[in-house]
């Protein structure tokens, strides 16, 4: 289920890309965030009342921040290969772990993930976009916001009720900007569709077969799994979009999965006793 989950955000990924020439990133987020939101609100039914006012400022922080990350990483990918978006935006979550470790040993991956960034940007025949390489870099800023709202989220709002909201938060949010962007194009019939296909393989599928597979798996697993996501957009990218990574971005790609990965274990061996980069850890990928 996680694997299953992951490829498809990644194949998503691959095909939004598809939509850009129609639309333009922006328009991709918007027909994404907007499908995803009706889907949950249709499903779920979260109720609005009883909460307090904390906890809508929560969701409304979590559905901002939401969009900015999609916006970011759809702007990242227009500019730069799926899979190298993709391990410059996973920084996020590694880096909330890393940074939240107090353990020596930790180096070593902060060293790994350091060079795999190098080799990314060295693998390049003519370098890297670095208007792209920013958007990927904001995208891994607002996925350590995700990490730490999600969480709030989860706490104030029963079930899939504080998703379902925050969807809707974020489909408002990017609304002006895809319809500025795009305009009359969001709503053409093969437009819409591929959309439509896009958002459930990137948010409604992959978040509902996660929500399973942690009741049948510890966090340190799913953290493992989820680890893979680089290598599994850069497959997406090859399959769908016929981007071929060099030598020396696979070598980087590969040394990010490495740094995620030992970061997880270090977190299992100390999960007698809990502490926040555990909890980051959980939320990789």
């Amino acid at each position: 289920m996680v694997v299953g989950g992951a490829l498809s955000v990644q194949f998503g990924a691959a095909f939004a890309a598809l939509l850009f020439p129609l639309v333009g990133p922006l328009g991709a987020v918007t027909i994404r965030l907007v499908v995803a939101a009706v889907v949950l609100v249709a499903v779920v039914r979260p109720r609005l009342r009883g909460h307090r006012r904390g906890d809508y400022a929560v969701v409304v922080a979590f559905g901002l921040v939401l969009a900015a990350m999609n916006a970011s990483i759809y702007e990242a990918i227009a500019r730069l290969p799926l899979g190298v978006a993709v391990t410059l935006e996973f920084l996020g979550p590694l880096g909330l772990a890393l940074a939240t470790s107090r353990r020596w040993r930790d180096v070593v991956w902060v060293v790994s993930a350091g060079g795999g960034v190098v080799l990314l940007e060295g693998g390049a025949p003519s370098g890297l976009d670095w208007v792209g390489v920013v958007f990927a870099l904001t995208a891994a800023c607002c996925w350590v916001g995700y990490i730490l709202l999600s969480g709030q989220t989860g706490r104030r709002f029963p079930r899939a009720n504080g998703l379902a909201l925050a969807m809707t938060v974020g489909a408002v949010a990017i609304l002006p900007l895809g319809v500025l962007g795009a305009g009359t194009a969001l709503v053409r019939p093969a437009t819409l569709g591929l959309g439509a296909l896009v958002a459930l393989m990137s948010s409604v599928v992959p978040y509902t077969l996660e929500l399973f597979a942690l009741r049948r798996i510890g966090p340190g697993t799913f953290g493992i799994l989820m680890s893979l996501d680089p290598a599994l957009a850069a497959a997406a990218g090859v399959l769908v979009l016929g981007q071929h990574p060099g030598v020396w971005q696979l070598a980087g790609i590969a040394l990010v999965v490495v740094a995620s990965v030992g970061v997880t274990l270090e977190a299992r061996r100390r999960r007698s006793a809990p502490s926040p980069e555990t909890t980051a850890t959980e939320y990789l990928g």
